[in-house]
C-alpha cells in the first residue's frame, strides 16, 4: 500500500462526495469519529453528516492545491493534511482552506475518517 496514493485516491473521492452528494460522506465516518468545523467540534458519524449538510451553501466546487500525507501508529493510520480553495456559487472569489485528516484501516481494508479538522484560511 502507496500510502502517497491512498491519499490521493482518498481526497478526490471525500472532495468528488462533498461537492456533488454531501450526505454521502456520512458512510466515511463512525461513531467514534470527531470533525471539528471551524472550531465547533462534532463526533459521530450521523451528526457529521447532519453538520456537513447544513452549512449555509449548497453547491460549491473544491480545488486542491496540496495533499501531504504521512503514517500514523502501529495500527495503519494516515495523517493526510490538503490545502486548496473553495468556490461557493455565487460568489466572485474562492475561500482558501486547510483540512486535516486522520484515517484508520477498517478490517474490511478500506479507510475510515476518525478526525477531521476544518479551517478556513484568512489572509
Amino acid at each position: 500500500m502507496d500510502p502517497d496514493a491512498v491519499a490521493k485516491a482518498f481526497v478526490e473521492h471525500y472532495y468528488r462526495t462533498f461537492d456533488s452528494n454531501r450526505a454521502g460522506l456520512a458512510n466515511l465516518y463512525q461513531e467514534g469519529s470527531m470533525l471539528t468545523f471551524e472550531g465547533a467540534k462534532t463526533q459521530g458519524a450521523q451528526a457529521i453528516a447532519a453538520k456537513l449538510a447544513s452549512l449555509p451553501f449548497q453547491q460549491c466546487l473544491h480545488n486542491i492545491s496540496t495533499v501531504d500525507c504521512q503514517p500514523s501508529g502501529p495500527a495503519g493510520g494516515m495523517l493526510v493534511f490538503v490545502s486548496g480553495s473553495l468556490q461557493l456559487a455565487g460568489e466572485q472569489h474562492a475561500l482558501k482552506f486547510s483540512q486535516m485528516f486522520h484515517l484508520m484501516p477498517t478490517p474490511q481494508g478500506s479507510f475510515f475518517v476518525l478526525n477531521d479538522i476544518f479551517r478556513l484560511n484568512y489572509a
